[in-house]
Protein backbone atom coordinates (compact mmCIF):
# COMPACT_ATOMS: atom_id res chain seq x y z
CA UNK A 1 0.00 0.00 0.00
CA UNK A 2 1.51 3.30 -1.20
CA UNK A 3 2.41 5.84 1.66
CA UNK A 4 0.21 9.53 0.71
CA UNK A 5 2.45 12.51 2.20
CA UNK A 6 0.65 14.93 3.25
CA UNK A 7 -0.28 17.95 1.17
CA UNK A 8 1.05 15.31 -2.03
CA UNK A 9 0.24 16.92 -4.76
CA UNK A 10 -1.97 14.80 -6.99
CA UNK A 11 -1.58 14.37 -10.21
CA UNK A 12 -4.18 15.17 -13.37
CA UNK A 13 -5.39 12.43 -15.55
CA UNK A 14 -3.06 14.58 -18.12
CA UNK A 15 0.19 13.89 -15.97
CA UNK A 16 0.20 17.74 -14.33
CA UNK A 17 -0.03 18.65 -10.96
CA UNK A 18 -3.59 19.25 -9.68
CA UNK A 19 -4.18 23.19 -8.00
CA UNK A 20 -7.16 24.80 -6.13
CA UNK A 21 -7.15 28.36 -7.68
CA UNK A 22 -7.39 30.88 -4.88
CA UNK A 23 -7.47 33.73 -7.12
CA UNK A 24 -8.72 34.48 -10.86
CA UNK A 25 -5.75 33.37 -12.98
CA UNK A 26 -6.70 34.63 -16.93
CA UNK A 27 -6.68 32.00 -19.25
CA UNK A 28 -7.09 29.42 -16.65
CA UNK A 29 -9.72 29.53 -14.34
CA UNK A 30 -11.58 31.09 -11.73
CA UNK A 31 -11.21 31.46 -8.13
CA UNK A 32 -12.38 27.76 -6.46
CA UNK A 33 -11.83 25.82 -9.50
CA UNK A 34 -9.92 22.23 -9.73
CA UNK A 35 -7.46 23.18 -12.63
CA UNK A 36 -4.67 20.51 -14.07
CA UNK A 37 -1.46 22.82 -14.80
CA UNK A 38 2.50 21.51 -15.69
CA UNK A 39 3.63 20.99 -12.68
CA UNK A 40 6.81 23.64 -13.29
CA UNK A 41 4.41 26.43 -13.93
CA UNK A 42 2.47 25.60 -10.45
CA UNK A 43 5.33 24.64 -8.14
CA UNK A 44 6.81 28.07 -9.75
CA UNK A 45 4.38 30.98 -10.23
CA UNK A 46 1.00 29.85 -9.07
CA UNK A 47 2.11 28.32 -5.83
CA UNK A 48 4.60 31.08 -4.47
CA UNK A 49 2.31 33.83 -5.87
CA UNK A 50 -0.39 32.32 -3.71
CA UNK A 51 -2.72 32.41 -6.97
CA UNK A 52 -3.25 28.63 -6.19
CA UNK A 53 -3.24 25.89 -3.34
CA UNK A 54 -2.81 21.79 -2.90
CA UNK A 55 -6.30 20.57 -2.81
CA UNK A 56 -6.72 19.74 0.64
CA UNK A 57 -9.77 19.19 2.37
CA UNK A 58 -9.10 22.10 5.08
CA UNK A 59 -8.04 24.65 2.10
CA UNK A 60 -11.45 23.51 0.12
CA UNK A 61 -13.19 25.09 3.96
CA UNK A 62 -11.16 27.78 3.81
CA UNK A 63 -12.10 28.64 0.56
CA UNK A 64 -15.83 28.30 0.55
CA UNK A 65 -15.59 30.77 3.83
CA UNK A 66 -13.55 33.13 1.66
CA UNK A 67 -16.05 32.56 -1.13
CA UNK A 68 -18.84 33.45 1.04
CA UNK A 69 -17.30 36.83 2.63
CA UNK A 70 -15.91 37.69 -1.34
CA UNK A 71 -19.73 37.55 -2.46
CA UNK A 72 -21.05 39.34 0.90
CA UNK A 73 -18.53 42.28 0.20
CA UNK A 74 -19.28 42.16 -3.61
CA UNK A 75 -22.94 42.19 -3.00
CA UNK A 76 -22.84 45.34 -0.54
CA UNK A 77 -20.85 47.27 -3.39
CA UNK A 78 -23.42 45.98 -6.31
CA UNK A 79 -26.05 47.85 -3.76
CA UNK A 80 -24.08 50.69 -2.99
CA UNK A 81 -23.51 51.52 -6.73
CA UNK A 82 -27.74 51.12 -7.59
CA UNK A 83 -28.05 53.47 -4.80
CA UNK A 84 -25.06 55.71 -6.57
CA UNK A 85 -26.97 55.12 -10.01
CA UNK A 86 -30.40 56.54 -8.28
CA UNK A 87 -28.81 59.60 -6.79
CA UNK A 88 -26.74 60.43 -10.31
CA UNK A 89 -30.45 60.18 -11.57
CA UNK A 90 -31.98 62.93 -9.81
CA UNK A 91 -29.04 65.16 -11.02
CA UNK A 92 -30.93 67.23 -13.76
CA UNK A 93 -27.54 68.51 -15.57
CA UNK A 94 -24.46 69.00 -14.51
CA UNK A 95 -22.97 72.63 -15.97
CA UNK A 96 -19.32 72.50 -17.21
CA UNK A 97 -17.62 76.18 -17.57
CA UNK A 98 -14.88 76.09 -20.34
CA UNK A 99 -13.04 78.76 -22.22
CA UNK A 100 -14.61 79.08 -25.52
CA UNK A 101 -14.66 81.77 -28.31
CA UNK A 102 -17.86 83.56 -29.70
CA UNK A 103 -18.60 80.74 -31.82
CA UNK A 104 -18.78 78.24 -28.98
CA UNK A 105 -15.56 76.47 -29.76
CA UNK A 106 -13.46 75.48 -27.08
CA UNK A 107 -9.99 76.74 -26.66
CA UNK A 108 -8.90 73.70 -24.37
CA UNK A 109 -11.32 70.81 -24.27
CA UNK A 110 -13.57 68.45 -21.38
CA UNK A 111 -12.75 65.25 -20.92
CA UNK A 112 -13.50 62.48 -18.66
CA UNK A 113 -11.66 64.15 -15.95
CA UNK A 114 -13.92 67.22 -15.58
CA UNK A 115 -17.18 65.72 -15.66
CA UNK A 116 -15.78 63.29 -12.96
CA UNK A 117 -14.53 66.44 -10.61
CA UNK A 118 -17.83 68.31 -11.27
CA UNK A 119 -19.71 65.20 -10.19
CA UNK A 120 -17.37 64.67 -7.38
CA UNK A 121 -18.22 68.27 -6.12
CA UNK A 122 -21.94 67.28 -5.53
CA UNK A 123 -20.71 64.36 -3.39
CA UNK A 124 -20.84 61.72 -6.61
CA UNK A 125 -17.75 59.46 -5.96
CA UNK A 126 -17.52 58.98 -10.08
CA UNK A 127 -13.77 58.17 -11.40
CA UNK A 128 -12.95 59.25 -14.43
CA UNK A 129 -12.66 55.78 -15.51
CA UNK A 130 -16.56 55.38 -15.00
CA UNK A 131 -17.30 58.47 -17.57
CA UNK A 132 -17.65 56.89 -20.85
CA UNK A 133 -17.69 59.45 -23.62
CA UNK A 134 -17.08 58.70 -27.20
CA UNK A 135 -14.54 61.40 -27.52
CA UNK A 136 -13.41 64.58 -26.02
CA UNK A 137 -15.83 67.81 -26.07
CA UNK A 138 -14.69 70.79 -28.37
CA UNK A 139 -18.08 72.43 -28.43
CA UNK A 140 -20.52 74.48 -26.01
CA UNK A 141 -23.54 72.44 -25.84
CA UNK A 142 -26.14 69.87 -24.42
CA UNK A 143 -24.38 66.42 -24.01
CA UNK A 144 -25.69 63.12 -22.80
CA UNK A 145 -22.75 60.94 -20.94
CA UNK A 146 -22.91 58.11 -20.20
CA UNK A 147 -21.32 56.01 -17.26
CA UNK A 148 -20.31 52.55 -16.32
CA UNK A 149 -20.52 52.14 -12.57
CA UNK A 150 -19.19 49.03 -12.68
CA UNK A 151 -20.93 45.41 -12.25
CA UNK A 152 -22.83 46.11 -15.13
CA UNK A 153 -24.62 49.04 -13.68
CA UNK A 154 -24.95 52.36 -15.80
CA UNK A 155 -26.75 55.49 -15.15
CA UNK A 156 -26.53 58.41 -17.52
CA UNK A 157 -26.33 62.25 -16.99
CA UNK A 158 -26.99 65.35 -19.18
CA UNK A 159 -23.47 67.70 -19.30
CA UNK A 160 -24.30 71.30 -20.34
CA UNK A 161 -21.00 72.95 -21.55
CA UNK A 162 -21.03 76.65 -21.51
CA UNK A 163 -18.69 79.54 -21.99
CA UNK A 164 -16.71 81.12 -19.18
CA UNK A 165 -17.93 84.01 -17.61
CA UNK A 166 -15.36 86.70 -17.71
CA UNK A 167 -15.67 90.07 -15.67
CA UNK A 168 -15.32 93.44 -17.66
CA UNK A 169 -13.10 95.94 -16.44
CA UNK A 170 -14.69 98.88 -16.69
Amino acid sequence: MPIKRRNQVLKGKHGGMQLLLTEDVAHLGSQGDLVEVKSGYGRNYLLPQGLATVPTQHNLKLLELHKKRVNQAREAKIADLKVMAEQIARVPQLTIEANANEEGHLYGSVGEPDISKTLKGKNLKVEPEMVKLPGIIKQCGLYEVELSLGYDITAKVMVMVVPLKTVDKK
